[in-house]
């Protein structure tokens, strides 16, 4: 199985809920979704950024979700004593019993 894995950290100086954190991501994955047609022209609007600019764009507002998606891992530890590594092995099993992985 080929995968790739990313570390992100815990951010600090935040207080953040679970509630928040899903505002949060919302939020950044609208961000991502207007990048993704703004810059490839789906609003009618012409392209002023070279491609190599736009996919730039479009990995930081990405990462801007996973980061997102991150930090809401860690609320779910810290205030809900989510087993984070269980619940990704459960999520593997899950892709693996549906056919997306051998």
């Amino acid at each position: 199985m080929r995968q790739k894995i990313i570390a992100l950290p815990r951010l600090n100086k935040l207080s953040p809920t679970m509630e928040s954190t899903a505002l949060k991501l919302m939020e950044e994955a609208g961000e991502l979704a207007q990048a993704i047609g703004k810059y490839r022209g789906l609003n009618g609007e012409p392209v002023e950024r070279e491609e190599n600019q736009i996919i730039e764009c479009i990995v930081d507002e990405l990462l801007d979700v996973a980061q997102t998606a991150v930090s809401m891992m860690f609320v779910l530890e810290e205030q809900y004593q989510v087993d984070i590594e269980d619940a990704v092995c459960r999520h593997v099993e899950k892709l693996k019993n549906k056919g997306y992985l051998a």
